[in-house]
């Protein structure tokens, strides 16, 4: 429906007002593409992202890293003796035993170079779909900020309650995201003097401050009579106030695990940190030396069921992060593109082009060419 103006006389007119806005008289700038401005940009872009690209790419190769795939590892009754590995994997005793019992496995390797400076040690999950709409909305943000008082949210279902003793309890934490934790319990030893010696793993320090000082807050008082109400979710072995004896202030919706493991991945093949090498201990100040070392794993994650596989990954960082030459790659391959079109475009326009007057001035007797 048109607007409706008045004149000054004070007659009413559709006419809109006279302004540059409504009668499209504001100044405006069209740029004219032209070989003289286009070919520039191909080049400013190849010389400027092949560079970039280059230092990206020599930054993650600066980052070492060693992967151990365990899905398939054999249990044992004694991690730190080859012999007593069995030839029954981890995924089939899992499938044999309707009680709680963990699998035990031992893996031995080799690194090959020393791992300097900061070491850290993530798992890694392969066609574990996250991203998946149902699933990132299975959870209760007000429950995770420590509220108690109300009824899970709805998105929580059907992982909001269960039956215990014939009685009804809601669930804490609620929903698929937490009731699928990652729960491997995993560590490290390292071979000195004929000896195995434990690496100290660090468990704090791993969640982003942002997730833990804003998003994930403990209901007040103490963490077991608050959750005494509540039942613990389903595929969980302990309560979440039981999660790391070891350090109370890391139990409840603040434990670091669980926080790293709710920020959701966002492609089916991903890794999440695990650990933090403690650098204090005398053998392990500058890193992990080069060495034989031992991965002890206490097998309840049954992957399994989704045809996934498990990792665990050493690795070191850089002022960029972790390994990832992805980035580097793709400004290269932009970066020799754009310089590829550019030499490309200049041959044609060096062959075929016309000069900038002669195309203003392009009439209807102008000839076609």
């Amino acid at each position: 429906m048109a607007s409706v103006s008045e004149t000054s006389d004070g007659v009413n007119t559709k006419k809109p007002s006279d302004s540059a806005f409504k009668q499209q008289k504001l100044p405006a700038w069209q740029p004219i593409l032209t070989a003289g401005t286009v070919l520039p940009t191909f080049f400013v872009i190849g010389i400027a992202f092949i560079p970039v690209g280059i230092g990206l790419l020599y930054f993650s190769d600066e980052v070492k890293e060693h992967i151990i795939d365990y899905t398939y590892c054999n249990r044992t009754t004694n991690p730190k003796i080859a012999s007593e590995e069995t030839n029954q994997t981890c995924i089939d005793f899992l499938k044999t035993q309707n009680s709680n019992e963990a699998c035990m496995c031992g893996i031995q390797f080799t690194l090959q170079d020393d791992f300097e400076g900061n070491v850290f040690m993530y798992y890694g999950l392969s066609n574990f779909y996250q991203n998946h709409r149902r699933y990132v909305k299975s959870r209760d943000d007000n429950q995770l900020l420590g509220n108690l008082g109300t009824d899970p949210a709805h998105d929580c279902m059907p992982f909001e309650s269960t039956m215990e003793d014939n009685v009804k309890k809601f669930i804490a934490p609620c929903g698929a995201i937490a009731n699928s934790m990652f729960n491997d319990v995993l560590s490290l030893s390292m071979m000195l003097n004929s000896e195995w010696h434990n690496v100290t793993l660090l468990n704090t320090g791993i969640a982003w401050d942002s997730d833990k000082n804003i998003k994930f807050r403990n209901p007040p008082g103490d963490l077991k009579k608050a959750f005494e109400n509540y039942a613990k979710p389903k595929a969980w072995r302990k309560p979440i106030y039981e999660l790391d004896p070891n350090n109370p202030e890391n139990n409840g919706f603040q434990n670091e695990d669980f926080i790293v493991w709710m920020r959701t991945a966002a492609f089916p093949n991903f890794r999440k940190l695990y650990r933090r090498i403690d650098h204090s201990q005398t053998h392990f100040t500058n890193g992990l030396k080069k060495g034989d070392y031992l991965l002890i794993v206490e097998y309840n994650y049954d992957v399994s069921t989704f045809d996934g596989s498990k990792k665990m990954i050493l690795s070191t960082t850089s002022i960029l992060g972790g390994k990832n030459p992805f980035l580097g790659i793709a400004y290269i391959v932009v970066g020799v593109a754009c310089l590829v079109l550019g030499i490309a475009l200049l041959l044609i326009h060096i062959k075929y082009g016309k000069s900038t007057s002669e195309m203003i001035n392009v009439n209807q007797r102008t000839p076609y060419q």
